[in-house]
C-alpha cells in the first residue's frame, strides 16, 4: 500500500532533485522513495550484522566437554 508524503525543502535543493530525476528517467517521487527504501535496507542490515557479530564473540554453550582419556574408561 502506497500514501502519500508532504516533504519541505528549500527550493534550490528541489530544483536539483528535479533535475536528477529526470536524468534518472524517473520521477521526484519514484527517485526519492528508492533512496529511503536503499537506507532502511542497510539500516537494517547494518543492524543485523551488528547483533551476529554480538553473539559470535559471545559464543554459545553447546554442553561440550573434553572426552575422557583411555585409561579413564578402561580402568
Amino acid at each position: 500500500m502506497k500514501v502519500n508524503v508532504t516533504l519541505r525543502m528549500d527550493a534550490a535543493l528541489l530544483h536539483e532533485a528535479r533535475k536528477l530525476a529526470a536524468e534518472e528517467g524517473i520521477s521526484l517521487g519514484a527517485l526519492l522513495a528508492a533512496q529511503l527504501e536503499q537506507i532502511v535496507r542497510e539500516r537494517g542490515y547494518d543492524r543485523s550484522r551488528c547483533r551476529a557479530l554480538a553473539r559470535l564473540r559471545e559464543g554459545m554453550s553447546l554442553g561440550w566437554t573434553p572426552p575422557r582419556v583411555r585409561d579413564e574408561i578402561y580402568w
